[in-house]
């Protein structure tokens, strides 16, 4: 990982670039540097001449050791937490879920241009906080004597499914309000499971991207109801959502009801959420 020093020069590098060549970058630059460069996130900076479409990339590039593939590992059950390996697989497993998210927000960003201010905005807010987290992890993994680039190649499920995501909407109802609602479950999850097994800094880390995701699906929701106002949130989930993306991927087992509730998601939805059977559930 970084120094601080070389992170303030990595800071300064991305203002000089300006917003949307520093999305750009993390597309198109395959080093974990590039990736987790800070992007402002500050509406002034969204100047005119910022936001016209142009070309961007349908899949990030990957340097060795960031590789992306099918087939990935199964991520350890919590009880097995007690082994250094499972914690560290868990670290880089969910260090390269926020680092897929982080592209995913830089590509959502550059895709759709003509996207409310205050919406592009916000997109680039969450990228910030994806970047916050992914190094997290990465910090966690480091302490614990393990390499992330000996985890590869990393699961490549987001990114295969990518282009299924054709709209606003649909990245809101995909990211946003199936698997960052997911992890409103999962990081609570593994928090109790790191703290079982005696790593309670691991457990902050979960706890502070769990409080995260709260303000995540809360943006994702108030969103795809501005951009689709009929009807309720149930019926614009599922008019919005793309095939392989579902509510029965949007949970994990310990289903969290009070973080849904401080996303202001409604009752309703919630209750959908939590009653969705996946294809394989229902066979």
């Amino acid at each position: 990982m970084e120094t601080a020093e070389e992170e303030e020069v990595a800071g300064t590098e991305a203002q000089q670039l300006g917003v949307r060549e520093a999305c750009k970058h993390i597309l198109t630059r395959g080093d974990l540097r590039s990736k987790l460069t800070s992007v402002a996130a500050d509406g002034a900076t969204l100047l005119d001449s910022d936001v016209t479409g142009d070309a961007f990339p349908s899949r990030p590039a990957r340097d060795p050791g960031l590789e992306m593939a099918s087939g990935a590992a199964t991520l350890p059950r919590p009880g097995a937490l007690h082994s250094p390996h499972a914690r560290a697989l868990c670290l880089a497993r969910f260090a390269h879920h926020e680092l897929q998210a982080v592209e995913l927000f830089a590509w959502a960003f550059l895709r759709w241009p003509e996207l409310p201010r205050e919406m592009a905005t916000g997109l680039l807010r969450i990228l910030g906080d994806e970047q916050r987290h992914a190094r997290a992890y990465l910090d966690r993994l480091d302490a614990q004597g393990f390499d992330f680039a000996s985890f590869a190649p990393h699961s490549d499920y987001l990114w295969k499914n990518a282009d299924v995501i054709g709209t606003p909407a649909a990245f809101l109802a995909a990211v946003g309000l199936t698997f960052e609602q997911a992890n409103l479950d999962f990081s609570l999850l593994y928090r109790d499971a790191f703290r079982e097994a005696g790593d309670e800094e691991s457990a902050r880390v979960c706890q502070e991207i769990h409080d995260d995701e709260v303000g995540h699906v809360a943006f994702a929701a108030s969103w795809l109801e501005v951009l689709e106002p009929e009807g309720d949130a149930v019926a614009r989930y599922e008019a919005s959502v793309p095939f392989p993306f579902s509510a029965a991927r949007a949970k994990g087992r310990r289903f969290d009801v009070a973080a849904r509730r401080r996303a202001g998601l409604s009752d309703a939805f919630i209750e959908h959420v939590r009653a969705a059977r996946s294809s394989q559930e229902r066979g």
